[in-house]
């Protein structure tokens, strides 16, 4: 009893080891990646064989494929990634994932230490982030060889067990038994390079004969299929709450793994020969290796089968999971839908690279819904109607929630210590101009409080002069938002230049109300309220200029996050209520 005890606590702590130094890897292979992880998300955008290589690339980068699915899942839930673009994505993140399998199938177990110990030299001694992260990726790197080594100890005694050995070999003789046994595990490990890892280790081991493995490639392929079952639960449990399309990507997953699952099942032996063949010699020094190979073959044959199939895999899990129709919105569940997030995903927030792109589109669009509430400011001062003052103080609130999960999503992503210096210093900015956003909303929903009070009272000239300014403060904040978009400093000078005009308008608008107000032209009683509305103008272009001034110094840049082609389709995928907003916008622009 005591000895099974200690096999059991040897085996789940070397596999406990190889996880974190697993994970110690992959978070900081990508702070150490950085420019390169945007360059190779920038491949998102692309066909779908570039969409191949782009998974694989984020996966041998990340050495994690449920980072990389998340990450689709994610990137599809914010319509920021059609359907067939996601799921090649998926297609790759399969081949890139079997790349742990091939490290781990290298012997360097006289070499473990050697790593631990630089990885933390270059840690200790580094000054500089990405060298602390390249130290740490290595020691990470030693820890998953230490845990692999941890269990291989742990499974001799289990080698030589009779009863043991007796039990792997009817699992062995039983596919469908192996499969079964590789999906629970890697269902309740939640990670299938950790269960292949597991079983690369107990193969290497040698039968009661000392010359076979204890558990043959035969037996192990079964398993391997298994495993690669099992890592779908991930994608499954990330497309919980996500749009309908982010569950089909996860169908997606589920598909193509099973369908290889029921395809080579039925050629188990045909398929050991042949890696056998690839990957000669005795069977307990080669086992390890010929699982990674077989691993790499099986997703390399399913990506070169689906991948001109892609359109069909979409039809299918577009019929599996249809569209449901949803009745036309009220205004009132327009402008709740307008406080909700279009594109933050909460499980993308511990990956910077995917993180920052999504918070960079959310900013954007934020901005283009505070653009929109200062139309309709304009459009209340021109008609003082009443459901437009109303709508003008919705739409600030429902911007103003909107800002909190912003700052909310960032300030996540913080917490998560992933971000390099250069991204948390970008992100800083992004907090700037998320702040002057808001900031400029509420402007607006106390020049509407005021619309509702004594302005239906002033003089023609005084309604006219402040609609002016309204006017300019709108144009103003319009080439602020491009400024953010493209990063064009035309359009930082457009804004400069048209705060100048505010001023001008300012000054003047206090002069001549106080010529009026000697005249008998305005009533004394609505000086204050005037005198407000000029305040609040001022204001809008004040956010304006902060706007444009954390740009053009170099504090934010949205195309460090995202590629214009990017920005481009998440501009198409807005919702129909901003689509409408913004042709809304355009017909009062005629109006004027």
């Amino acid at each position: 009893m005591h000895d099974i005890l200690m096999v059991g606590l040897a085996l789940f702590g070397g596999l406990a080891i190889f996880i974190y130094g697993m994970n110690l890897m992959s978070e900081n292979l990508q702070k150490v990646a950085g420019e390169r992880m945007r360059s190779v998300l920038a491949l998102l955008t692309k066909n779908p064989v570039m969409g191949v290589l782009a998974g694989a690339l984020a996966t041998a980068v990340l050495q994690s494929s449920s980072a990389t699915t998340v990450m689709a899942i994610g990137f599809v839930s914010a319509r920021l990634m059609g359907l067939p673009q996601a799921i090649s994505i998926i297609f790759g993140a399969n081949i890139g994932t079997t790349i742990t399998a091939q490290i781990v199938a290298f012997k360097i177990t006289d070499y473990i230490m050697l790593f631990v110990f630089l990885g933390f030299l270059v840690y200790f001694i580094g000054k500089k982030e990405r060298t602390k992260s390249l130290g740490l990726s290595i020691f990470g790197f030693g820890l998953l060889f230490l845990g692999i080594d941890t269990m291989g100890d742990a499974m001799k005694p289990l080698a030589e067990n009779p009863v043991f050995t007796d039990l792997i070999a009817q699992v062995a003789n039983v596919p469908v038994l192996g499969v079964l046994v590789g999906t629970v595990m890697t269902l309740v490990v939640q990670s299938s390079s950790a269960t292949i890892a597991v079983l690369q280790n107990f193969a290497s081991q040698a039968g009661p004969d000392g010359v076979t493995s204890v558990l043959g490639l035969v037996g192990a392929l079964p398993i391997l299929l298994g495993d690669n079952i099992g890592t779908t639960i991930t994608a499954v449990m990330a497309s919980i709450g996500q749009s309908r399309n982010a569950k089909r990507v996860a169908l997606s997953h589920c598909l193509f793994n099973v369908s290889g699952a029921l395809l080579f099942i039925w050629f188990i032996p045909q398929w050991a020969a042949l890696i056998q063949f690839i990957t000669p010699g005795p069977e307990v020094e080669v086992i390890s290796r010929q699982i990674a190979n077989a691993h790499t073959f099986f997703n390399c044959c399913m990506t070169l089968l689906w991948l001109p199939l892609i359109g069909i895999m979409a039809k299918i899990v577009t019929k599996a999971i249809p569209d449901v129709p949803r009745p036309d919105r009220t205004i009132v569940e327009n402008i709740d839908r307008l406080a909700r997030p279009l594109y933050l995903d909460q499980k993308l927030a511990a990956q910077p690279a995917a993180a920052l792109q999504i918070v960079a589109q959310e900013v954007i669009r934020c901005g283009q819904i505070v653009h929109g509430t200062i139309v309709e400011t304009v459009q209340a001062a021109k008609t003082k109607d009443a459901d437009l003052i109303q709508g003008v103080i919705e739409r600030a609130d429902a911007t103003d929630a909107l800002c909190e999960k912003i700052l909310d999503f960032i300030t996540d992503m913080f917490a998560s210590g992933v971000l390099t210096e250069e991204q948390a210093a970008q992100t800083t900015g992004v907090v700037r101009i998320v702040n002057e956003l808001q900031r400029a909303s509420q402007q607006c929903k106390l020049m509407a409080d005021n619309l509702k009070g004594d302005f239906s009272d002033y003089s023609e000239k005084a309604t006219t002069s402040l609609i002016e300014a309204l006017e300019v403060v709108e144009a103003m904040f319009d080439s602020a938002i491009m400024a953010v978009k493209t990063n064009d400093l035309d359009h930082v000078r457009a804004t400069l230049n048209r705060q100048d005009k505010v001023l001008e308008l300012d000054m003047r608008m206090r002069r001549e109300h106080m010529k009026r107000v000697a005249a008998g032209e305005c009533d004394p009683m609505h000086r204050n309220s005037f005198v407000m509305m000029i305040n609040e103008i001022d204001r809008v272009s004040n956010s304006c200029v902060s706007i444009v001034d954390t740009v053009s110094s170099d504090r934010v840049n949205f195309g460090f996050f995202v590629t214009p082609e990017a920005i481009e389709q998440a501009n198409e995928a807005l919702p129909v209520e901003l689509a409408q907003e913004a042709e809304a916008a355009n017909r009062r622009r005629a109006f004027r």
